[in-house]
């Protein structure tokens, strides 16, 4: 996997225990137009300390361009971001 730490747009939603479960995303990557992604499984949900921040990391698979891919997305608690780690 290729790291790209890139901010991305998230829809998610969050259950009455306060678990968030990323649905889909949208991204662009250099001058290419907004692409979205629907996220088809999340495979692994665990809590990192990263530069000091604690952010919660999804390893998930999705289809993107008519093949499986695993990535890696990451949400900042501190500062409710999303990121897009390694894809």
């Amino acid at each position: 996997m290729k790291v790209l730490a890139l901010p991305i747009e998230m829809i998610s939603y969050t259950d009455n225990k306060g678990n968030i479960k990323p649905v889909r995303f949208r991204m662009q990557i250099n001058d290419e137009p907004m692409q979205v992604i629907k996220i088809d499984k999340v495979i692994v949900k665990d809590t990192q300390r990263f530069a000091g921040n604690i952010m919660t990391v999804y390893k998930c698979q999705s289809l993107i361009d008519n093949s499986m891919k695993l990535f890696e997305i990451k949400y900042e608690l501190a500062t409710c971001r999303w990121i897009l780690y390694k894809i």
